[in-house]
């Protein structure tokens, strides 16, 4: 099973609607999200602040202008 890592914060519309359209994916891939509050740690907070959401599956991300259905499609079928 893959882990999918979410990077987000508290009180992110953004956020929310990522996290939504990757629950799309949950019956076509099974994975687990970890998810990651960037600031509950300074080196997330330095690399995603700008950023987020980021949505990371082995080694590879989205950030918040690349994330869309189609992209997250493309990164499932990728890995």
């Amino acid at each position: 099973m893959d882990s999918v890592i979410f990077y987000t914060k508290d009180r992110c519309s953004l956020c929310d609607e990522a996290e939504a359209l990757l629950s799309l994916f949950n019956s076509q891939y099974s994975f687990t999200v970890m998810k990651r509050d960037i600031y509950s740690n300074d080196k997330w907070l330095e690399a995603y602040q700008l950023e987020i959401p980021v949505i990371e599956l082995k080694g590879r991300q989205l950030n918040c202008n690349e994330i869309n259905y189609d992209s997250i499609e493309r990164l499932f079928k990728q890995s």
